[in-house]
């Protein structure tokens, strides 16, 4: 199967954001940044969201990569053999938490996943890891 290296391939993704904590958490307006074995590939615009206590809240968002760009990389030609494509995207949200409607802190979650994209099966499998920071 070949890849056409001039075509717009768009994803659509899904940011689950998970709060298992007993305070809410609001979050402002960030980017998402998608990077290719560190090359910055694409960023993706993530509104800003209340997300309740213990509650997970997913969030949709599309990325398109353009192939094309990603040919200075030395990786490329491997990858594409291997119809496998890995990226990475990092995220950091900052933001509130509101604890029991007394307590205001600051905080921050920082996000890092870690994306195949499997050219042959048209599939996509992703590991993330969140932190939060107060």
């Amino acid at each position: 199967m070949f890849m056409n290296l001039t075509a717009n391939y768009t994803f659509s993704t899904v940011i689950s954001i998970e709060n298992p904590n007993y305070g809410s958490f609001l979050f402002k307006n960030t980017t998402a940044y998608v990077n290719y074995h560190g090359d910055l590939v694409r960023e993706a615009p993530i509104g800003g969201r209340h997300v309740p206590a213990r509650v997970e809240l997913n969030l949709t968002t599309s990325v398109s990569l353009v192939p094309r760009r990603l040919l200075n990389n030395s990786l490329f030609l491997g990858d594409l053999a291997a119809e496998r494509f890995n990226l990475t995207s990092t995220a950091t949200l900052p933001g509130k938490v509101n604890l029991l409607k007394i307590f205001k802190l600051h905080a921050t979650v920082y996000n890092r996943c870690n994306i195949s994209i499997f050219v042959h099966s048209r599939s996509v499998e992703s590991i993330c890891e969140t932190k939060l920071k107060l």
